[in-house]
């Protein structure tokens, strides 16, 4: 379906789409206009260990605290109590009748504790911080006295940030008018092609032909009546997902309102209006995507109904509505690749694009590492904002680790991680023969160089997957080819970058011997999320509620998945690597030629980095890793119907590269 054909089936349907549009402004208006200004005032207490925490065990004597420790266990102790009903109670007597959140502090490692307090009265809100503060104190010193803990053993609560003038919160309001104005228009979009689709069936009963506008009298030309298919919505994706730092977003939407995952959505609109309308049908054999992904939307609305059922404070039900929106724009990405894509041409050229894209992100990375910036931070889009706050330029030993125009540099190394194999196979591809090597070898080169580069044990992991998975499948003569050129790109970079080599194997070597820091604050959390399992074990806290302002950082996919979404989160969670996996597989066993059984092992490869390294930062969590990672999943389901359909028994034909399976879009 054309955007021309779009825009003419709105026009008919006006009835329908100028009403819905129109409730939601006016509701938009209402709410901007009646909904009062919050505010909010913040403080920041820490927790310090008695003097005579020096006195080595059994000396020292208080049993809710690790003497000379971290205190992030004494920590979570305080941050519970004041959680419960009995506190809130108590605080409640003394004048804080608005809400309040109480949570470790964003990129703090130690026992740092923010508080904050939210209403509509400015002065009161700053009154309630004082309070609150005052009584976070009083409550870890009661709670060693029920302990029997001598005083000379107290943890101390120490502010360290006095509550702080409050500030009005409008982005609440401003997501309040844009979730009643998108729910008006997309209300009124689906109503308008529900009734063309309806009107289309009954003019099929009756014997007549589809609806035709007047404009189809005309010759038409221009943007809007280009053909429009599924490959070219998700280039338009792929651009803005890889040019567009993924830190910035609409401030209305939060973090998950990047330019990319919006086009998304829109993509998976127009595909709905080309369903409704007969345009465009799913691709056969290709349900295996959709069917994890029907698993994955029951846990997030499960977790989503367990978050409303319990109570949570306003932060977290914004958090869990934007978590509503990543499925969504996820289910977008599954659906366009998986169902919307008819002709192998058009999927393989969409892979290349990926591949290309990807190269010129591995490129502004190693600017960024010989030049010791971040290029992310230059860019600035008038109407978007960065979703993270103080982003700064990250080293590890005496080297710049870079971003590119992702994030986080973990992100950037695990987005490198589960291309690279595509860029492998493509640079074999016989198919490409013509092309010159620069254009075959070059991004193999970009992205598989710039993963050391970020100095990161997740790339170096990600790296040693796809040889071990890849190699083996290898002729020897290219196996052995590919030996020696890692070898001595090994050698390359020990002289040409004196050092890196030697921080990373440290990295590895510190992390065997225990004596990691990162590790160890890692590690540390890991403890502190059982018991937010055991109060929801099933279902968890709600999908995108366990944020760092509110929690802590868990840098482990499937820890975060187990708070969010519980037992059910993480068993969609492994089902969705485990049929990335078992496309790989099932590409490579039902291919007839050697090139596409290396398709299906770098399918194979991509989802196994994937799975393992979502164990070492919480991947899902990163818009730009996020979106390729479905983006392959779906290619993978794509590229096995394709396979199938070849192979069925009354096929009747010769498998072709470049088969068409379904009418032209229009």
């Amino acid at each position: 379906m054309t955007l021309g054909d779009l825009l003419g089936v709105l026009r008919r349907r006006w009835y329908l789409m100028v009403p819905a549009t129109l409730l939601g402004l006016l509701t938009g208006v209402y709410l901007y206009t009646a909904v009062p200004v919050s505010y909010e005032s913040q403080s920041s207490v820490s927790l310090l260990d008695s003097t005579a925490a020096a006195e080595p065990a059994p000396l020292y004597g208080n049993t809710i605290a690790d003497a000379g420790g971290s205190l992030i266990v004494t920590a979570d102790v305080l941050i519970r109590s004041l959680q419960s009903s009995d506190a809130a109670k108590d605080l409640r007597s003394q004048g804080v009748t608005d809400p309040y959140t109480v949570g470790f502090a964003a990129n703090a490692s130690g026992p740092l504790i923010s508080l904050a307090v939210t209403g509509t009265d400015s002065a009161k809100v700053l009154t309630e911080t004082r309070t609150l503060t005052r009584f976070a104190g009083e409550q870890l010193h009661a709670l060693q006295a029920t302990a029997e803990i001598a005083p000379q053993f107290y943890v101390k609560a120490t502010p360290i940030v006095t509550p702080q003038t409050p500030v009005s919160l409008l982005k609440s309001r401003y997501q309040y008018v844009a979730a009643v104005v998108i729910a008006g228009t997309s209300g009124g979009f689906f109503l308008s092609f529900a009734a063309e689709s309806y009107a289309l069936v009954r003019r099929r009963r009756r014997g007549l032909g589809p609806i035709v506008a007047r404009a189809r009298r005309r010759a038409r030309r221009g943007l809007l009546h280009r053909p429009l298919d599924s490959t070219t919505v998700l280039t338009g994706y792929l651009a803005l997902a890889f040019f567009i730092p993924s830190n910035l977003h609409l401030p209305a939407l939060g973090g998950i309102g990047t330019p990319a995952n919006v086009f998304a959505l829109l993509g998976l609109l127009w595909y709905v209006a080309s369903w409704l309308t007969g345009k465009v049908a799913p691709a056969p054999g290709t349900r295996g995507p959709r069917l994890v992904m029907c698993l994955l939307a029951a846990a997030v609305l499960m977790a989503y109904i367990a978050d409303a059922s319990r109570g949570s404070s306003h932060e977290e039900v914004l958090a869990a509505d934007r978590g509503l929106i990543g499925l969504l724009v996820w289910v977008s990405l599954v659906v366009l690749t998986s169902a919307g894509i008819h002709e192998r041409s058009r999927l393989d050229t969409l892979m290349r694009r990926l591949v290309v894209m990807g190269s010129v992100v591995a490129a502004i990375g190693y600017y960024d590492f010989f030049t010791a910036t971040n290029i992310a931070d230059s860019i600035h889009i008038p109407g978007l904002q960065s979703s993270v706050a103080g982003v700064r330029t990250l080293d590890r030993g005496s080297f710049v680790r870079p971003r590119s125009t992702t994030a986080q540099s973990l992100e950037f190394a695990g987005m490198l991680a589960i291309l690279v194999p595509f860029a492998v196979q493509q640079a074999f591809d016989p198919v490409r023969e013509h092309a010159g090597v620069v254009r075959r070898w070059g991004p193999v080169i970009l992205m598989g160089g710039a993963l050391p580069l970020t100095v990161s044990r997740t790339s170096i992991i990600g790296a040693v997957i796809v040889i071990l998975v890849m190699l083996p499948r290898w002729k020897p003569q290219r196996r052995w080819g590919a030996l020696g050129v890692l070898i001595l790109s090994v050698g390359v970079l020990k002289v040409l970058i004196p050092g890196l080599i030697g921080t990373i194997t440290g990295l590895f070597s510190s992390f065997l011997s225990n004596s990691d820091s990162s590790t160890q604050a890692r590690t540390v959390k890991y403890s502190a999320i059982v018991p937010y399992l055991r109060e929801h074990p099933l279902f968890g806290r709600g999908f995108g509620t366990f944020t760092p302002d509110l929690y802590f950082f868990t840098d482990n996919q499937y820890m975060l998945s187990l708070a969010e979404m519980g037992l059910l989160g993480l068993l969609a969670l492994l089902c969705l690597f485990l049929t990335g996996i078992h496309h790989g597989g099932a590409v490579r066993r039902l291919a007839r030629s050697e090139s596409d059984r290396e398709l299906g092992q770098a399918f194979f490869a991509s989802a196994l980095v994937a799975l393992v390294i979502s164990a070492t930062f919480d991947a899902l969590m990163f818009p730009m890793f996020a979106g390729m990672f479905f983006v392959t999943l779906g290619a993978g389901g794509s590229y096995l119907g394709f396979l199938r359909r070849d192979a069925a028994p009354d096929s009747g034909k010769e498998p072709a590269r470049h088969s068409a399976t379904a009418p032209a879009p229009t």
